[in-house]
């Protein structure tokens, strides 16, 4: 008998010429919480995809309860009792929770009064909260995260991996998922964490497992090591985890919106009467739980979003001072005004990228009616590619590959590194970081504040609190769609910040909002 749920022996994966594993060798414990740590494009997912039986090894042994088996598909690896929740959920939108427990599983005749018992069982057991006969189109994505955790325990896991589970949760909702985790543990299963938020790391985790560049370094116990160690090991250098927020100086109104009311398909509204000011040479933040209009408030300034009457968006040209109204022009219309807007939006390849295409198309996308119909001039994108490539350190074997290859954090430099590239007047990013290993996440940090300090207006919507405090000049509080306030991010604290986000206000109430004094040359000082 081992005491080891699963171990990699030696195990190489490549992909044509680019190396994703190479002899690999880790052990995970039977009854541990491990989280697996690395860069973007260190081999962490692939990996695990190897364990999961999405990919299949090069070469190496893989063991289960000692004993050397080969994995040939997903249902393989459950038949082992292996399941993994992807960061992309794999649920049927128009079944129930019940519907999508029994797809795949078993066969025959679907017996809902069986399955909705076994749910139950598995809900009262680990600490979970499922509607069995809740539709997944209209849960959240927490609710749509926990029905892939019961999916896999349904099926009889005992090994459970998760990639960057808690990247589209709230505090709160990280909070309820960790309590989960260690009820898993404590009942025997082996859980194994991918994830850049070391924090997290500390909090959950029993030990540590780091790669670099495809290889194993080291597996460390979370009790003996602190976030500047684990970072080092990851990067191969010591690593400066301070965040800068440099002064606004001399902050000039680029952005008005009014009343800016948008409805969902179902006719709620996303965003009810939200009214802000958006200063160049600042980074304002956008704090909310997930799906409080974050995502509709940027599409709408962007063009992407049809937004009721009465709502106003008026860009100001900083040189010279010229209004132009934003209501009802579509992106390439407020291009064709000579105004540069750039948007990171939250979906990163199905709005922001094309992913069949390499980063040459995808840098064409923006302009390429400007570049000729019928024989586009491709030498300025190759450049832009091949820059973006460097500076940002992008993992790709060729600036022609497409891009739906490339690991989700890659995905995400290359969008973030075209739309900064654009020199834009305002700059909107949501969840820029979403994804990234703690290296490059400082690196799109630093990339936000030059902008900033070359006199961009920049949003930036994000899911850490403690990075939203430090990075942000102000911070605009959403909640139920309206704005709960707007706050000075120098002297604002997370509790006052969260209590805004889970406190509506009350319709007529008068809300805090800290602005720029016209005269003031140095907000900051």
């Amino acid at each position: 008998m081992t005491d080891y749920a699963v171990e990699l022996k030696n195990v190489t994966k490549t992909f044509g010429s680019v190396v994703a594993n190479r002899d690999v060798s880790l052990k995970i414990r039977k009854g541990e919480i491990l989280a697996l740590l690395g860069e973007n494009g260190s081999g962490k997912t692939t990996l695990m995809n190897m364990i999961s039986g999405i990919y299949h090894p090069d070469s190496g042994q893989l063991l289960l309860d000692g004993k050397e088996v080969r994995i040939h598909s997903p249902k393989d690896a459950l038949d082992h009792g292996i399941g993994m929740i992807h960061q992309h959920f794999k649920l049927v939108d128009i079944y129930t929770a019940a519907e999508n427990l029994a797809l795949g599983f078993g066969g025959g005749i679907y017996h809902e009064a069986q399955v909705t018992e076994k749910l139950k069982e598995i809900c009262d057991r680990y600490g979970f909260t499922v509607n069995p006969k809740k539709k997944v189109y209209a849960m959240s994505v927490s609710e749509k995260q926990t029905l892939e955790i019961v999916k896999v325990l349904y099926r009889g896991a005992d090994v459970l991996i998760l990639d960057e589970p808690t990247a589209v949760l709230t505090p709160q909702e990280t909070a309820q998922l960790f309590e989960v985790i260690r009820n898993m543990k404590k009942d025997g299963k082996s859980v194994i964490i991918i994830t850049h938020k070391l924090n997290e790391v500390l909090e959950i985790s029993d030990r540590v497992a780091i790669l670099r560049k495809g290889e194993y370094v080291d597996t460390v116990n979370t009790s003996e090591t602190n976030v500047d160690q684990l970072t080092e090991l990851m990067v191969g250098k010591r690593v400066e985890l301070e965040l800068e927020r440099p002064e606004v100086k001399d902050p000039d109104l680029r952005l008005s919106v009014r009343n800016l009311t948008v409805y969902r398909n179902d006719g709620t509204p996303a965003l009810d009467n939200v009214s802000f000011d958006l200063f160049g040479g600042e980074i304002l933040g956008i704090a909310g739980i997930s799906g409080c209009g974050q995502k509709e408030l940027l599409e709408a300034i962007a063009g992407l979003q049809e937004c009721a009457h009465g709502t106003e968006i008026t860009y100001e040209d900083p040189g010279t001072g010229k209004k132009e109204k934003l209501i009802g022009k579509s992106p390439r219309a407020i291009r064709k005004m000579g105004i540069t807007l750039s948007f990171v939006p939250e979906d990163r390849l199905g709005m922001g990228l094309v992913g069949s295409m390499g980063m040459v198309d995808n840098m064409m996308l923006k302009d390429y009616r400007d570049n000729g119909f019928i024989f586009a001039n491709r030498k300025r994108p190759k450049e832009l590619a091949e820059s973006i490539r460097e500076e940002l350190q992008v993992v790709t074997p060729s600036v022609n590959t497409p891009v739906s290859r490339l690991s989700g954090g890659n995905v995400q430099k290359v969008l973030v590194g075209r739309e900064i590239s654009a020199a834009p007047s305002v700059l909107l990013t949501a969840y820029a970081v979403r994804g990234l290993d703690i290296n490059t996440s400082y690196a799109i940090y630093h990339l936000l504040n030059e902008q900033k300090q070359k006199g961009v207006a920049v949003v930036y919507v994000g899911e850490d609190l403690d990075v939203l405090l430090a990075l942000s000049d102000r911070i605009l509080v959403l909640c139920e769609g309206r704005v709960g306030g707007i706050l000075d991010g120098r002297y604002t604290t997370k509790e006052e910040v969260g209590l805004l986000m889970t406190k509506p206000p009350e319709i007529g109430e008068e809300i805090r909002e800290f602005t720029y004094q016209p005269e003031q040359e140095g907000v900051n000082e």
